[in-house]
């Protein structure tokens, strides 16, 4: 189903079992509505946070068991309705993006893995949860896929964030690989930034590779899906590897090209699950 943006895996491709289609693509509208008030257009930060406030009493509203009409909220009461999804997991993401319009560098990796549970962890747990495969060991699956999402985005849009005032990289990684603030905005491509790179995307693949059993718990075509997502960061991640961290000269995304590799990586998981045991 078309979503409008361009996104490193699919969302709501054929591969999902129809009843599942539109329930994936509201919450998927709602998140990138919600994210995009807190990047995009030129209101105030107080405007930002005043239009947030509404998301978040609408879910609220959703949540008495009332049908907003205007859109993303009246497809996400009917997914929320018919699925019965958890509102919980939307009200972490409205706070993320909250966060998002006043906090602008993160210090440590933990700090940056905290926004991460709360701006991206929680679509992986409706996802669960609209799957009926929500438990302690799947979410923990999940955060990590989701994680490691978010992570390779940063990766990828470093420079575009610091045009907007955002640097997602850990101060702390910066320090510790001698790069600065000012390389960032000069766009210097050195031996210490390509190293800081390398650190990154390895930090983000570890992500993926914990998340990946979780491929196995899911009914066979959601886990195509999921092994499509995971193959779609991994090829972000070694695309960034390739061209030596340098995603000031190019913003690494992916092509035609990319998703045959794509497509390919996430029917090898498939086949192994369905072999016979020797």
């Amino acid at each position: 189903m078309p979503v409008g943006h361009y996104e490193n895996f699919p969302v709501a491709s054929v591969l999902l079992p129809r009843r599942f289609r539109r329930a994936v693509v509201a919450v998927y509208r709602f998140a990138r509505a919600a994210d995009d008030i807190a990047d995009e257009g030129d209101d105030p930060p107080q405007a930002r946070l005043a239009k947030l406030d509404r998301y978040a009493r609408e879910l609220d509203a959703i949540g008495r068991g009332d049908t907003p009409r205007d859109p993303p909220f009246a497809e996400l009461a009917a997914a929320v309705h018919e699925h019965r999804l958890p509102l919980a997991p939307m009200h972490d993401l409205l706070s993320a993006f909250s966060q998002d319009v006043s906090v602008t560098r993160y210090p440590t990796f933990v700090a940056l893995a905290d926004y991460c549970r709360r701006s991206a962890n929680p679509i992986g747990r409706l996802l669960l949860a609209l799957y009926g495969r929500d438990g302690d060991a799947t979410r923990a699956m999940s955060d990590a896929v989701c994680t490691g999402l978010q992570l390779a985005n940063f990766w990828q849009d470093i420079a575009i964030d610091w045009d907007k005032g955002r640097v997602y990289v850990p101060l702390e990684d910066l320090e510790r690989h001698g790069v600065t603030e000012a390389q960032i905005a000069k766009g210097v491509c050195d031996e210490r930034w390509s190293r800081l790179m390398r650190f990154e995307t390895e930090r983000a693949r570890a992500l993926f590779a914990t998340g990946q059993p979780l491929i196995g718990h899911l009914p066979w075509r959601v886990g195509i899906e999921l092994a499509a997502v995971i193959a779609g960061g991994t090829r972000i991640l070694e695309r960034i590897d390739a061209a030596g961290g340098d995603i000031f000269a190019h913003r690494p995304t992916l092509g035609p090209r990319d998703w045959i590799v794509v497509a390919g990586r996430a029917l090898v998981p498939q086949r192994k699950r369905m072999a016979p045991a020797p």
